[in-house]
């Protein structure tokens, strides 16, 4: 692992995902620690978008906005809103020179699947209808999250492609968990994780497909055709269960005809992008700015 990241795991709080409430009260204290963003160049708004309920979202504008990214929070699809996500939504928006949409998309046990995903596709329909009063181009739109939130922007992705549904530009899956069937090497092996590790991931599987089969708007890697799919920006952590399913989604998005740039961060683990002051943070950080910043600038 590396050492300036090692550093900080001892620290880390211990979640027990089997309890969704207890999870959820660590992740925003949490959450609330992080430094407040620097927003003097960016408007926000807090609004709801037409849904079936409607949907929460905060919109970041800042000046001279090229294209806009419907974001979507991580969390194991138990966790996380607008709230725990600010920050993020924030440095994206400051950094890309992006309009941002972050969804406050429902989470599980209390709405599974398919809740999560109708909200995030709503938002991206309602980005697309209103991109002209957002100041942005509909033609520029990506869609993006880290984990959870990633697994739902492919679902997202997919679920436009096969309704004709608002075009989307670009697909950014940060450390994606992307298959419930958790097959993978890394899915069986990393038990102990930082962070994130097998037992979490199957308990938030569970809370989010309830009895119900997992479908490929579920978990995208159950997709059996991945063509006509956005381009994408995959990144996977070295010690996290996510990490195989991440690489062989963005291998078979390539046998598919898809351009993908893909990077796998030695020494890193689920979430650890977070520890801003680890200088492979910076560099994932950077990474991922930069390329939203050439997708949407082309």
């Amino acid at each position: 692992m590396d050492p300036e990241l090692e550093a900080f795991v001892p620290f880390l709080p211990r979640t027990d995902w089997a309890d969704p409430a207890a999870a959820r009260a660590i992740y925003t204290e949490l959450a609330a620690s992080r430094p407040a963003p620097d927003l003097t160049d960016v408007e926000i708004e807090d609004r709801t978008v037409p849904g079936d309920p409607a949907v929460p979202v905060r919109i970041y504008r800042p000046r001279h906005a090229r294209g806009a990214v419907v974001w979507l929070h991580g969390g194991g699809f138990i966790m996380g809103d607008l709230e725990t996500e600010h920050p993020w939504a924030a440095r994206i928006a400051d950094s890309v020179g992006a309009v941002v949409v972050s969804v406050g998309y429902r989470t599980a046990p209390e709405h599974r699947f398919p809740a999560a995903l109708d909200d995030a596709y709503a938002a991206l329909a309602w980005t697309a209808e209103n991109a002209t009063r957002l100041g942005t181009d509909p033609d520029r739109i990506a869609v993006g999250g880290h984990s959870a939130g990633a697994a739902i922007a492919a679902a997202v992705a997919l679920r436009s492609r096969d309704e004709q549904g608002p075009p989307i530009r670009f697909q950014l899956l940060n450390e994606a968990g992307l298959d419930d069937r958790q097959e993978t090497w890394s899915a069986r092996q990393f038990t102990d994780t930082p962070w994130l590790d097998r037992g979490k991931i199957t308990h938030g599987w569970r809370h989010y497909l309830g009895p119900r089969p997992a479908t490929p708007y579920a978990a995208p890697a159950r997709a059996d055709d991945l063509s006509g799919l956005p381009p994408a920006y995959i990144a996977t952590a070295q010690f996290d269960p996510n990490r195989d399913e991440g690489i062989a989604y963005a291998l078979r998005l390539l046998q598919a005809g898809v351009p993908v740039e893909l990077h796998q961060y030695a020494g890193t683990f689920h979430g650890s992008q977070a520890i801003l002051s680890a200088a492979v943070s910076q560099r994932q950080v950077a990474d991922l700015v930069a390329a939203l910043r050439r997708a949407l600038a082309e």
